[in-house]
């Protein structure tokens, strides 16, 4: 590859971790003052890094994670081969995953990146699973079952849900579980985005 393909393509991969690293903050409601002081950082140095003038270390990278509560890995695998693709299609094998197996929910992020008024994610849910601590977040949530089973309780009414079924709330607690002996498989959208 060219020297300047891949200085093109490290300045995307810039870019696009100083999109993530705004959108995130921006979900959460944090100011830039917030953020510097939770990583022990200035505020211009945190601007820069939004900016993508400046490039956070890997520890630095830990410490947003960290902060944002989102896994590390989020902030990489933003491999989009085709120019024309950028912030615009997903391919099924260039998700972002997000969680891992041991956790019992892996994600995908099918939303081309953080920015936008909502993501979507590929939630998939390991047999007996679940979420035992109710979480409340300041979003509108949305899901359709793919397929397995999936119960999902919200303001402490459980439901049992299907394939084909779906469901949404808005700024409600909730907890979730997979009852069955299969994965379930749940499209999730999230407004605004949260990861």
């Amino acid at each position: 590859m060219p020297a300047t393909a891949v200085r093109s393509e490290q300045e995307n991969r810039e870019r696009l971790l100083a999109g993530d690293i705004r959108a995130l903050r921006k979900a959460r409601r944090l100011t830039l003052a917030e953020i510097g002081l939770k990583l022990g950082r200035s505020v211009g140095w945190v601007s820069q890094v939004e900016r993508g003038l400046s490039i956070p270390s890997l520890g630095d990278l830990r410490t947003f994670a960290e902060v944002f509560g989102v896994p590390v890995s989020l902030f990489f695998s933003h491999d989009v081969p085709v120019e024309n693709e950028r912030g615009v299609i997903v391919r099924a094998g260039s998700r972002r995953t997000l969680g891992t197996s041991d956790s019992g929910l892996v994600e995908e992020l099918l939303s081309p990146d953080l920015g936008g008024s909502f993501e979507m994610l590929r939630s998939v849910f390991a047999p007996g699973a679940e979420l035992k601590t109710e979480a409340r977040r300041p979003t509108e949530e949305a899901g359709y079952v793919a397929s397995g089973s999936f119960d999902i309780e919200i303001s402490g009414v459980w439901h049992r849900l299907g394939e084909g079924d779906s469901f949404r709330f808005d700024g409600k607690p909730f907890r979730w579980r997979n009852p069955g002996a299969e994965p379930a498989v749940v499209i999730w959208v999230v407004s605004p985005p949260v990861y």
